[in-house]
């Protein structure tokens, strides 16, 4: 099975229990999607490649860290993912950004693809696919296909609240793929919706109904 880490240090836990309050503005909403995702972002790129570099300190030369230059590649699921693109890129502002676009379709109630914009070396790029919900995990099996199908491999998932439907159904589709998540809530409703969840975040985010 896919490895799952929840994120659960304090400061995303308190600003995650403001984002799922009903009376937040989407001001604020916007705000906070953008600091939680940074604030995982930590943990998120922890395993990052590391090289050798020789500097000079003001005492001496010395060799030191540097990140490998590895290519990296965030890739939002639209429309709710793209909140959470600006606070991954205020850690690695080189990475590229792709996009995948989704929406439900009304009678199957599955995703449907409409929209894939890669950067052209897409197979050689760690990859970070982000959507602030993992519910049925429709979207993301959907989005891990999409980009696999490009001669993807190297993929991480990050979304702030999940279902253990959506990880489940996401770990069986795709075992390769690490899951980080800032809560793992109970359920989903019979509407689709993660319980106690946060509501739908694109129109929390962009202020649409």
């Amino acid at each position: 099975m896919g490895k799952l880490e929840v994120i659960n240090h304090p400061l995303i836990q308190h600003k995650l229990s403001i984002l799922r309050r009903t009376d937040t503005s989407t001001k604020a909403f916007r705000e906070l999607v953008d600091e939680i995702a940074m604030l995982m972002g930590y943990e998120v790129l922890r395993d990052l490649p590391l090289e050798d570099v020789e500097i000079e300190t003001p005492i001496t030369k010395t060799v030191q860290k540097q990140l490998a230059g590895k290519k990296l590649a965030i890739v939002p699921i639209l429309r709710a993912g793209i909140g959470m693109v600006d606070g991954l890129l205020s850690l690695v502002p080189a990475a590229k950004v792709g996009h995948i676009g989704m929406y439900r379709d009304e009678e199957t109630l599955q995703p449907v693809e409409y929209l894939v914009k890669l950067p052209e070396d897409i197979d050689q790029r760690q990859i970070f696919v982000v959507d602030p919900m993992l519910a049925t995990g429709g979207s993301a099996i959907l989005a891990v296909d999409s980009l696999k199908k490009r001669g993807a491999s190297n993929i991480k998932f990050v979304c702030l609240v999940s279902a253990p439907e959506g990880v489940k159904a996401l770990q069986e589709a795709h075992p390769d793929v690490e899951i980080f998540t800032a809560a793992l809530d109970e359920r989903l409703n019979e509407h689709g919706y993660i319980v106690p969840g946060l509501g739908d975040a694109g129109d929390r985010l962009f202020g649409t109904k």
